[in-house]
């Protein structure tokens, strides 16, 4: 690496000097309990948050803050700032709703009290997805500094309300309301480094889609005793259905899914992984490829819950009818659609005994591959080496962001790229989730670099 410039170093200094500043916005956020579900928490808690955000981006230098109501019933927080004239536009995307804290007793820390431990700022929220908004920030306070300069691009930014519940909000207004998305470039702030302190873009995010398969063979649960064994089993054939979607390597057998696909970006060593993941000693991962293949590259099934008796409380009796909630992955080059109806047709005929089995679709999205082929991505990993000092790489991401299709439609000139502050270690939507500090500090100034580099180009 050679010396950075004196308008790099100035840059990172002031970066570096907002670091307080970066905690007390994350404090005051992580304190906000935004999980939009009015069944779990007070919607108060999320209308907070986004007024916290209208005034926080507000004293940061952008204009016309305010909450705009999507259809799903939820407020976006939408704001822009001018740039000179001819300069590119640039979204800055990120969500102020959180995941809720699933099990209390399993945090070490209050879950919605930011608190430091071993250098890693801990809270629901740190990093998925406060802790990016705590990044625009210090890179927004870092450019305008104490002079009150002006931005080198045209800024648009959009906070999401209720993307963690997926309902679509957002995604809705897009083609409602173009205006307050359109840019040249999309900053899509909602994932993080492949490894902490190695500067990353998601370039690949794979689709899904969730159903829930009944299972029904008798008219009612039967006593054990009097006709185990004939009596066919509602729950035994259920698990042969679920058994039947990987075979003895873990490899995801549905027909008509292309279970061969190949990743040719950023490696994922696979003791990482088991480091990453907290997979158990002796326990064997799945698949016959790569784990970044089996990651990005191939379809993966879970299933997320089955109803059936609790082990407290059973009685001896035949189940008559169980049901699952399956969730399948799917990667860029595969139709979710597609993916949807070879799911249920492989759940359908895998039956045994004739056991009667209905298929219900509940959510689906389609995957996601960016161009990595433009000026912003050239600028970005410019910015990027300048912050960390290390190339950037390409990763993918098994989760979905349905968003980035509606906006790629949208916007189909448009450059989009994700990138953000959630590196593994942040245990995101588990409870610990922890952000630490010095990717906050890195992202931000690589996202000033890379404004300033971008509204530099003829």
């Amino acid at each position: 690496m050679s010396a950075e410039s004196p308008e790099t170093a100035a840059l990172r200094e002031r970066v570096r000097a907002l670091m307080p500043r970066a905690k007390e916005d994350l404090t005051a956020l992580v304190a906000l309990r935004s999980v939009a579900d009015p069944r779990q928490f007070p919607p108060e808690e999320c209308a907070k948050a986004a007024d916290f955000l209208v005034r926080a981006f507000t004293e940061a230098g952008l204009r016309d803050m305010r909450r705009v109501t999507t259809p799903d019933g939820t407020d976006a927080v939408v704001g822009h700032a001018p740039g000179p004239e001819g300069a590119p536009t640039v979204l800055l995307y990120c969500h102020y709703d959180v995941q809720p804290p699933l099990d209390d007793v399993a945090w070490r820390t209050p879950p919605f009290e930011l608190t430091e431990r071993d250098g890693r700022w801990y809270g629901r929220g740190a990093a998925d997805c406060k802790g990016n908004i705590a990044m625009h920030l210090t890179a927004l306070r870092a450019l305008g500094g104490p002079e009150g300069r002006g931005f080198p691009v045209n800024i648009k930014f959009v906070a999401e309300g209720s993307e963690e519940q997926g309902t679509g909000g957002l995604e809705q207004l897009v083609p409602l309301r173009p205006e307050l998305f359109a840019a040249d470039t999309l900053l899509v702030c909602d994932t993080g480094n492949f490894a902490l302190g190695l500067p990353t873009a998601t370039t690949s995010l794979r689709g899904l889609t969730h159903v829930v398969v009944t299972v029904s063979t008798l008219k009612g649960e039967m006593h054990s005793g009097m006709f185990g064994g004939p009596a066919p089993d509602a729950l035994a054939a259920l698990v042969r259905i679920l058994d039947s979607l990987r075979d003895e390597q873990g490899n995801t057998t549905i027909k008509g899914l292309d279970d061969a696909g190949v990743w040719d970006g950023v490696d994922y060593p696979a003791e990482q992984f088991r480091t990453d993941a907290g997979v158990l000693d002796g326990v064997s991962l799945l698949g016959t490829g790569s784990v970044a293949e089996e990651l990005w590259a191939r379809p993966a099934v879970t299933v997320l819950g089955i109803d059936c008796p609790p082990v407290v409380g059973s009685s001896a009796a035949i189940q008559a009818r169980v049901r699952a909630r399956v969730s399948l992955r799917v990667p860029p080059g595969t139709d979710a659609g597609d993916a949807l109806r070879a799911l249920t047709d492989h759940l359908t005929s895998a039956a045994p005994w004739g056991a009667r089995v209905e298929v219900e679709p509940e959510s689906a999205g389609q995957p996601f591959r960016a161009r990595t082929d433009g000026p912003a991505y050239r600028a970005l990993g410019a910015a990027l080496r300048e912050a960390y000092g290390k190339d950037m790489v390409q990763s993918g991401q098994g989760g979905s962001i349905p968003l980035c299709n509606v906006l790629a439609a949208q916007f189909p000139e448009a450059e989009i790229a994700l990138i953000g502050v959630e590196e593994p270690g942040c245990l995101i939507h588990a409870p610990n989730e922890s952000v630490d500090p010095s990717e906050i500090e890195h992202m931000a100034l690589a996202e000033a670099l890379f404004l300033n580099s971008y509204g530099a180009l003829p």
